[in-house]
């Protein structure tokens, strides 16, 4: 792994610089949180001037859309936009991070062109439809139905936790199309518009009062056929390739936010006088060690995914990315139990980043597969331990 940046990431790091420094105080307010048809048209604005400027789907390959970069320069758009205070992806989460690079890596040519386009110029918001009421953490044991009926599949159940529902405009489906098949090789991974018939949402409100998840309800909708992701019943190995650049890099950015947050939080310390304690000092300083060991990971999961397109490959990131979940889930958690005793009330206010921040905290152990489900893959693919009975 190669930790040193050379002269043309460096170049690239001041261009990136300069043309944020020019491009943030030209940006309009940022909308009530709470507000998400305001927040969609606001992140995908952003999205726009990302595209405009050459900086949209910087790390996608060029014959995806994308600008080619390596992912050591994806670390840098990240590294500096966070510090900049540059808005996140925020409603294109899906789309940008895993549902758009999976078409890449596993969509036909005439998939590539009909859906990547509009993900990179922030014309399209793509939502996730995995989890379903009655799987738990077992992703495989989904129960949604998709028959065969001609030149569409006609979908019928439900999904929970489906990200940004309630203003996508599609959805990266799984359902099972062979119900007789054991359950990791029935599945299927479709492309469903939101806005065909026999759809509802119902958006979920979470302890923060925000409302980016839904149930979506799904009565014989009907999918075509050609919106098919990989072949029937491969869809749980296309979806190991959405999962891993879910849990490789589509949380890479938040560790960089992280970072900033632990030196804002070491500030407030020294401000109010909670930094004469040295058990304070011993939690920040056991927190810095620790985002740092995980951005550490993070570049050497870049460098495997490097190596990977070098070599061939399709630059998916490998199991390596569960290490960094697992790890990353819990720091976060810990680093906003350390803001309380630093802030102390200051950090039960809900009106105040920090509460905010506790509570989004909570679901990262769940989000993206439960830390037991992470701690299972690491143990069996990386470690090579037997499965558990």
């Amino acid at each position: 792994m190669d930790l040193a940046y050379t002269p043309e990431e460096e170049d690239f790091r001041q261009r990136l610089r300069a043309w944020l420094a020019e491009v943030l105080p030209k940006l309009p307010p940022r909308p009530d949180p709470l507000d998400w048809p305001a927040r969609r048209a606001y992140d995908m604005g952003w999205q726009r001037t990302l595209y405009d400027a050459g900086y949209a789907g910087l790390h996608w390959p060029a014959e995806a859309g994308g600008r080619g970069a390596t992912p050591t320069q994806h670390l840098i758009f990240l590294e500096e936009t966070e510090a900049a205070g540059a808005p996140y992806v925020g409603a294109g989460f899906v789309g940008l991070l895993h549902a758009g690079p999976t078409v890449a890596a596993e969509g036909t040519p005439d998939q590539r062109e009909r859906w990547l386009p509009p993900i990179l110029r922030g014309e399209q918001v793509w939502c996730q439809g995995f989890s379903e009421p009655d799987a738990g953490s077992d992703l495989a044991a989904l129960r949604t139905r998709a028959v065969r009926d001609g030149d569409d599949y006609v979908v019928t159940g439900s999904k929970i936790w489906t990200s940004h529902a309630e203003v996508a405009d599609w959805c990266e489906l799984l359902v099972r199309t062979d119900p007789g098949a054991p359950k990791h090789r029935g599945i299927t991974w479709l492309a469903m518009p939101m806005d065909a018939p026999g759809i509802t949402v119902r958006p979920l409100r979470t302890l923060a009062g925000s409302a980016e998840f839904a149930e979506v309800f799904l009565d014989e909708v009907r999918v075509p056929v050609r919106n098919r992701v990989g072949e029937e019943n491969d869809g749980w190995r296309v979806t190991m390739v959405t999962l891993s650049y879910e849990r490789g890099t589509a949380f890479v950015g938040e560790v960089v936010a992280c970072r900033r947050t632990l030196r804002l939080l070491a500030r407030r310390a020294r401000e109010n006088g909670r930094w004469d304690d040295p058990a304070v000092r011993r939690e920040l300083g056991r927190l810095n060690a620790r985002f740092t060991a995980l951005w550490r990971l993070t570049q050497w999961n870049v460098s495997e995914a490097e190596h990977s397109l070098r070599q061939g490959g399709k630059g998916v990131p490998g199991p390596g990315g569960s290490v960094f979940k697992l790890r990353y889930s819990h720091a976060r958690q810990e680093l906003y139990e350390a803001a309380a005793h630093v802030l102390g009330l200051e950090a039960l206010d809900l009106d105040e980043e920090w509460a905010q921040g506790r509570l989004s905290s909570l679901s990262y152990t769940i989000a993206a597969g439960t830390s037991q489900i992470q701690r299972n893959i690491v143990a069996e693919r990386i470690l090579g331990l037997p499965k558990g009975r």
